[in-house]
């Protein structure tokens, strides 16, 4: 007994989808995918922005405890994760065994002295990986 027919009197004939409904279907599908999209994208690039101001938090957090210990601020986050040679060192003050990236994998920037008179800054550039930008390509601070 063949797929396209019943057993009862009547007799339905199997017709192949055409080419132009198989095209309807495909620009269906085409629009769903443009509306759809961006929308998820948007939202990655969101999560991308969270993500990179919780790990800012955590490791001026670390910068913060280390100068309580220290009495003064680390030369470069490495000192967070290895004691820098001071007995005063109580670290490791991350729980990682290695420094967290941004959002975008990228290394966070860390000055000390930092700008507009903090005692220093980590950043991180953002989606375009250089200084400045706007949107999603904005650098974010510790301090923002």
């Amino acid at each position: 007994m063949s797929t396209c027919t019943t057993p009862s009197r009547r007799r339905r004939r199997c017709h192949p989808f055409t080419l132009i409904e198989i095209m309807i279907v495909v620009v269906i599908i085409g629009m769903l995918a443009a509306l759809v999209g961006p929308n998820i994208l948007g939202s990655l690039d969101k999560t991308k922005v969270k993500s990179t101001k919780a790990q800012l938090v955590n490791l001026k957090n670390a910068v913060q405890q280390f100068y309580m210990d220290m009495s003064s601020y680390p030369t470069s986050l490495n000192e967070l994760l290895v004691n820098p040679g001071n007995d005063k060192w109580d670290g490791p003050y991350l729980e990682a065994k290695s420094l967290p990236k941004d959002g975008w994998d990228n290394d966070f920037q860390y000055s000390c002295p930092g700008q507009d008179n903090m005692p220093f800054d980590i950043i991180s550039y953002g989606a375009d990986k250089s200084s400045g930008g706007t949107g999603y390509n904005e650098d974010i601070s510790c301090w923002n």
